[in-house]
């Protein structure tokens, strides 16, 4: 390939470069109104459908082996238990609902049992946690004559909400709709029939072009207009 022929094809390629870049110039408010739209639908859609969930534990000790430790531990939802605790706080809930933002999870094989509680108020999860484990431990003793239940750890406010993915709807949207708007403003452009160069022209008529008309501003054109009559009237008036 000689030297010639490799810059006819990089100054093709710049044409092209500069032809795509004064095309997302010329339509670059379609991709920015294209990508506010799907992000404030993306926002919305967050805000009125995703919920922050709250998540906290405590963890107590129940001081019996493993034949009894399942019994115990399915105790700790149980409706008993949780209409303690809904007393307590005054839970609009049932104890169903409360029981099931509620799980229970034995520390491997340990004696050690955490109680976890999701909520959408991270104080309110606090509350539950703690209230459950003080209701468990009061209730069995009472129930069972049962007192080898200890708290190790209160539960504390955590203020991160464990469902923190929900941004990611408005990135995506973001993305998704700067992309979409880049593909309309392309197929736009391959839509439009419109002749832009003398090289297209040429292609179609299957003539060489010899000659072209810049654009003309039509204000101008007509400014320009009446200044050579004012000028013609001018000179007119001084030949006579």
């Amino acid at each position: 390939m000689d030297n010639e022929t490799i810059n006819i094809q990089k100054k093709k390629k710049d044409i092209n470069l500069k032809e795509v870049f004064d095309l997302l110039k010329k339509r670059a408010w379609l991709v920015i109104a294209i990508t506010i739209l799907f992000t404030s639908a993306g926002y919305l859609y967050n805000s009125f459908n995703n919920t922050p969930i709250y998540q906290t534990s405590t963890r107590v000790i129940i001081g019996v082996d493993s034949e009894y430790m399942k019994t115990l531990m399915v105790m700790i939802t149980d409706p008993l238990i949780m209409d303690k605790v809904k007393e307590e706080l005054q839970l609009s809930q049932t104890s169903e609902e409360l029981a099931e933002q509620i799980e229970v999870a034995r520390i491997e094989d340990s004696q050690v049992v955490q109680i976890s509680v999701r909520d959408s108020d991270s104080a309110q999860a606090v509350e539950i946690a703690n209230t459950t484990a003080t209701a468990f431990k009061s209730e069995i003793a009472d129930i069972l004559d049962f007192k080898e239940v200890q708290l190790l750890s209160s539960a504390d406010e955590n203020h991160q909400a464990i469902n923190g993915g929900q941004h990611k709807i408005v990135i995506i949207s973001f993305i998704f709709g700067a992309i979409t708007g880049l593909g309309l403003i392309f197929l736009l452009d391959s839509l439009d029939g419109t002749i832009r160069k003398e090289s297209e022209l040429e292609l179609v008529l299957g003539v060489p072009v010899i000659g072209s008309i810049s654009n003309v501003n039509k204000k101008k054109f007509v400014k320009r207009r009446r200044q050579r009559e004012i000028n013609v009237r001018g000179e007119t008036a001084d030949i006579k």
